[in-house]
């Protein structure tokens, strides 16, 4: 599907209160660590330097207001990480409207979704970008319950021999399945003129999205892809593609006879050179390579040892060149350590 699968939260929170010179300082201290770090990154990305001042800008400008709209014509929507736990990889994301009218991304993270018969009974661990396409409808119907019905599907299978692979791959594959089918259900009217359409809400057969799955367990990196979001993996210094773009739109109704819901997948072994592991939609890849976005984020452990700080920042950072490189699409992108 074309366009198959978080809520949007303002960056920080309003502070009412008239600014104290404590809060000013502490506010000039972020824009300069922030200036210094994306200075840095985009001499080390090869960014033009008026992208460089345009970022600082727009950092000044959000910090000078002292407060972020929440609307969903805001330019951040979203910015979050986690608070590491020993059972959980340390990840951050950020989501922008960017140059599009709506927003229509949509994330979803779930560490310790589950721990299922096939893993061991370890912790699977699920991260997800979905790129909704002619309205959020069906992204944001995928961030609702695509992590429910694959952890149903998971606690489904028995270790009871046959390839560990074709096991999750089957998993896997009846979630999509099963997301495919309650997103063509989107309409509750019985309003169904034929098998595709709806007379009195025709818009809900336009509507599709893409969906970039990620399941990590200790021991496996699996990505399961439909659309044009992509996986990359950062091993040893080098950008590893998890995913293939697909271009042509998988998931309008309207064209479910030459569309399919099921996704392909990467079933990779975890290393000790594996360091990240990268999502995003289609508005960070149509102007970023991945060897740059891997750079990026490679810069951003350098210079922060704290996991998880680092994955936030490096997730901004990606976001600001994305914009300051004229993506004209929805910007939304999830950044996971898989440093020991």
């Amino acid at each position: 599907m074309r366009r198959v699968y978080g809520s949007r939260r303002s960056l920080m929170p309003i502070d009412e209160d008239i600014d104290s010179p404590l809060k000013c300082r502490e506010r000039r201290r972020r824009r300069i660590e922030m200036r210094r770090r994306l200075a840095s990154v985009t001499a080390v990305a090869g960014a033009d330097n008026w992208e460089a001042q345009k970022f600082a800008a727009l950092e000044k400008e959000n910090e000078d207001k002292n407060a972020v709209p929440s609307s969903s014509s805001a330019p951040i929507t979203s910015l979050t990480s986690n608070k590491e736990t020993p059972a959980s990889p340390a990840y951050g994301f950020m989501s922008v409207v960017g140059r599009a009218r709506v927003m229509e991304d949509e994330i979803s993270v779930r560490t310790n979704l589950c721990r299922p018969e096939i893993n061991d009974h370890g912790p699977v661990h699920f991260f997800a970008v979905f790129d909704g396409h002619g309205g959020h409808h069906v992204s944001a119907l995928c961030k609702e319950k695509m992590h429910v019905i694959m952890e149903e599907e998971l606690m489904r299978v028995k270790a009871t021999g046959g390839e560990v692979e074709e096991l999750w791959r089957s998993a896997i594959n009846r979630s999509f399945e099963r997301m495919d089918e309650m997103a063509k259900s989107l309409c509750q009217c019985d309003g169904l003129e034929n098998s595709r359409v709806c007379r009195f809400h025709p818009q809900l057969s336009l509507v599709g999205s893409t969906a970039v799955v990620s399941l990590l367990t200790p021991e496996y990196i699996i990505v399961a892809n439909c659309g044009d979001s992509r996986a990359v993996l950062c091993h040893n210094g080098k950008a590893v593609p998890l995913s293939v773009d697909h271009k042509v739109c998988r998931g309008d109704r309207l064209l479910k006879h030459v569309v399919t819901w099921e996704p392909e997948y990467s079933f990779r072994k975890r290393n000790g050179g594996d360091t990240s592991l990268i999502l995003a939609s289609d508005g960070l890849w149509d102007v970023l390579s991945n060897e740059m976005s891997c750079e990026v984020v490679r810069k951003c452990q350098q210079e922060d040892h704290e996991a998880v700080s680092a994955s936030a920042s490096a997730a901004a950072l990606l976001v600001r060149l994305a914009v300051g490189r004229r993506s004209s699409d929805n910007i939304s992108v999830v950044v996971v350590d898989l440093r020991d």
